[in-house]
């Protein structure tokens, strides 16, 4: 049963989707999970922005090379950056999946965007995806001036296991002194793997896109136990110190099962004395950010990220 919460574009994809008939994506197993979801983001994850130009590099990280993608703008030198992670539950999508959101951001900012293509699970078990994306952020801090990036403005997000991981590198980067981070843009970001019982999952948790049971399957391919569900680096909602973080923006969907626990955080971190900017977007659903060729609320959250990494 759809909710009457939605909107109207909203409601009419879903109903399109519901028309077709195919199986959830947790029936599939991780491979072709993959395929699926990266065939169906094809038409309808809108069009590239204008850069002046896009590089796939490889980088060294402490376990193996890190893939990351380079979109740099057409603006001058020093520029903010936002280094980047893909959602996709840790075990599908992309740097493919992302390039639109990666290239809008870079354009509408005029800031660098560095894409991180971390390991996936099950392949690659938590923390893996942790290691990789803070390697990427201090090899890419150390490397700032060779991308005319201004090391003091630099950012990190993500949607989603992204938005996860940009609010779990944020921590590490604090606990370990790492790099200075500037801003931390989370875009529907899950913060707490150790239980799917929140309003907004009993609300949502079915028919909406993304469902209970798709993130019980994440979680299981990601986590080696749940044991690991109550570490704060795959559920940062749980760290028991959320001071002296970087700002932060926060971006969630009403009609979203990870709606709560995304704005749970963000009272967490401003009751910890950080800046939080917090906007649910009304009649939306996870994954609305890159979906802009349907939904053009997606546009206005992608300007929304960009303008907050341009005053970085």
């Amino acid at each position: 049963m759809l909710s009457h919460k939605l909107d109207p574009t909203v409601r009419f994809l879903l109903e399109a989707i519901e028309a077709e008939g195919s199986p959830p994506l947790e029936s599939f197993s991780p491979v072709a999970a993959r395929k699926v979801a990266s065939e169906g983001m094809q038409p309808v994850q809108g069009m590239m922005e204008p850069l002046r130009s896009i590089e796939n590099l490889r980088i060294p990280g402490p376990d193996c090379e890190i893939p990351i993608r380079v979109y740099t703008p057409e603006s001058h030198a020093p520029r903010p950056a936002l280094i980047y992670f893909h959602g996709g539950g840790w075990v599908v999508c992309g740097l493919d999946t992302h390039d639109v959101v990666c290239s809008a951001i870079a354009h509408r900012a005029g800031a660098v965007v560095i894409a991180v293509d971390y390991r996936l699970a099950p392949e690659n078990k938590f923390p893996a995806a942790v290691t990789d994306c803070y390697a990427a952020t201090v090899w890419v801090a150390a490397n700032a001036e060779r991308f005319g990036i201004d090391r003091k403005r630099l950012a990190v997000g993500g949607d989603s296991a992204g938005g996860n991981l940009a609010a779990v590198v944020s921590l590490k980067s604090r606990d370990e002194k790492g790099p200075a981070i500037a801003l931390q843009v989370m875009v529907y970001p899950v913060t707490d793997l150790s239980s799917f019982q929140t309003q907004s999952y009993q609300e949502f948790g079915e028919s909406h896109y993304l469902t209970k049971k798709e993130m019980e399957w994440f979680r299981e391919h990601y986590l080696r136990s749940m044991d690991d569900a109550r570490n704060p680096q795959a559920s940062p909602l749980l760290a028991r110190d959320l001071g002296v973080l970087p700002p932060a923006l926060i971006i969630t969907a009403e009609c979203d099962p990870l709606r709560d626990e995304g704005e749970a955080y963000g009272k967490r971190l401003s009751n910890a004395g950080v800046p939080v900017t917090y906007t649910c977007y009304a009649g939306m659903i996870h994954p609305f950010f890159s979906l802009s060729g349907v939904i053009p609320q997606a546009l206005d959250a992608l300007q929304q990220v960009a303008e907050a990494v341009a005053r970085v």
